[in-house]
């Protein structure tokens, strides 16, 4: 990797020899893994892998990620901060860290530059493509030229750190922009060996008006979200439905870009929040009508609470309704009553798995399904079971090792069910599947799925799977 660009930097900026800097200051341009780019990114050879087929990529349990000040919403010509992070678990072998990022229009993916990056820290580097190897460094906080429009942002010295810049966005922004990241975690020994590991990232960010169209929200009902036992009460870390109007000024569903580091939910979407006995909720989707939402921790508070939206307008009158009440536990079932959540459902059956496949319980039209057999092993998936160990925050993804506390059991009918587990569903927010294996006993037939956690009944309507050798 010792090219002209590498050589012109140590030069200009005077650090340290040439040499010593070769394999360390950052990559060519074109090394994200965006269209366009090397597909490999750094896992390539002359870059930070000499191995068959470039390293491979995102194949030693690290990551890189980018965190936004506004999630995954831009204004157009409102400076966005942006810091870049990147980890792996194999210290102290790769414990040096760098990256390339790029920021690109949706509609051109290749060449579409979106917006510039600015940055004041000296591990920073800006390179404009201007189709050479090693490509035009850009001095100062302008746009990149129009001979050389794609810009790449990186680092100019291994950290082990993280990087924090800002991204101005296209005055003139009307789509979605894609930012294409690549991670290095190296040991810094200046050779392209199994040492060096290399991850990638894409994050989405979506177009807000300039202007706030917006009048101040104004909610008429909050209740359990439609689906998981549709009813009025919740519970710390369920679900909520709100609707409304005015409600928000965008329409959409987190994205990655909403999570900080990757982990944690930010406590808004698209300049929408909600506030739920003060505490702010985790909104995961907004329209102008409707809101969802993951309730917050606040496990003191029972009873009637305020709940209140808060868009770009300003902030919603309070709403209390006397059959909105907060409970220790309000656990729901997936079992998409009138109208069916998925059309076509019958509505009184319960959506279970075999395992962790899209093969459904059940003579379900429209999906892949068939009756589960006496003694398979099936999948029911909830949401607000409650505490589990390793404990595990509102807001914040699952890694699949969180166990419930409480004791579950799953009847069919009369009839126990064996090997009942419940744990929270890897990579998700708030959701759990119970593992069980249905009784060997059972005759073929629909059976009501009877369910207590801590020795408290399920208060959701009644729901059914089918059964049949």
């Amino acid at each position: 990797m010792t090219t002209g660009k590498r050589i012109l930097y140590s030069v200009f900026a005077g650090l340290i020899p040439m040499l010593m800097f070769a394999h360390k200051n950052g990559p060519d341009p074109r090394h994200t893994a965006a269209p366009g780019d090397d597909p490999l990114a750094c896992a390539t050879s002359g870059c930070h892998t000499g191995l068959p087929k470039g390293g491979p990529l995102n194949a030693y349990g690290g990551n890189v990620t980018a965190t936004f000040s506004n999630g995954s919403f831009y204004t157009p010509g409102q400076a966005i901060t942006i810091t870049v992070s990147v980890s792996d678990p194999n210290p102290p072998e790769s414990m040096w860290h760098g990256f390339q990022m790029s920021a690109r229009l949706e509609s051109d993916l290749v060449n579409g530059q979106a917006g510039t990056f600015r940055f004041t820290d000296p591990g920073l580097l800006d390179l404009c493509d201007d189709g050479s190897v090693s490509g035009y460094i850009k001095r100062g906080n302008t746009p990149c030229p129009a001979n050389a429009p794609v810009e790449f942002i990186e680092h100019s010295m291994p950290s082990t750190g993280t990087w924090t810049f800002t991204w101005i966005p296209p005055a003139d922004g009307s789509v979605p922009v894609h930012f294409y990241i690549a991670g290095n975690a190296v040991n810094l020994n200046d050779q392209p060996d199994a040492g060096d590991h290399v991850y990638t990232k894409e994050y989405v960010l979506r177009p807000l008006s300039g202007t706030c169209a917006q009048t101040l929200p104004t909610i008429t009902t909050v209740r359990r979200i439609e689906g998981w036992g549709d009813g009025t009460t919740f519970s710390s870390g369920s679900w909520l439905e709100i609707k409304g109007s005015n409600l928000a000024q965008a329409t959409g569903t987190w994205l990655d870009a909403d999570f900080n580091a990757g982990v944690a939910a930010l406590p808004s979407l698209g300049g929408t929040s909600v506030s739920v006995n003060g505490v702010p909720g985790l909104v995961e989707y907004i329209s102008p009508t409707q809101i969802n939402l993951q309730a917050p921790a606040d496990p003191a508070t029972t009873g009637l609470v305020p709940v209140t939206v808060t868009n770009c307008a300003g902030i919603s009158k309070a709403f209390t309704d006397p059959n909105l009440q907060k409970v220790p536990l309000a656990p729901g079932i997936l079992a998409p009553f009138g109208p069916p959540s998925i059309p076509g459902i019958p509505s009184k059956y319960a959506m279970a798995t075999f395992g962790f496949s899209a093969l459904f319980v059940g003579n379900l039209p429209g999906l892949p399904s068939r009756p589960a057999k006496p003694g398979e092993s099936i999948l029911l998936y909830a949401i607000g079971l409650g505490d589990t160990t390793p404990a595990n925050t509102p807001g914040v993804i699952a890694t699949g090792q969180e166990v419930l506390n409480a004791p579950i059991v799953v009847k069919f009918g009369s009839t126990a069910a064996t090997g009942v587990r419940a744990v929270m569903y890897p990579t998700f927010v708030g959701l759990y599947y119970i593992t069980l294996t249905v009784p060997a006993t059972l005759a073929d037939g629909d059976y009501q799925i009877n369910i207590t956690i801590g020795g408290q009944p399920l208060q959701q309507q009644p729901f059914f799977l089918t059964v049949h050798q």
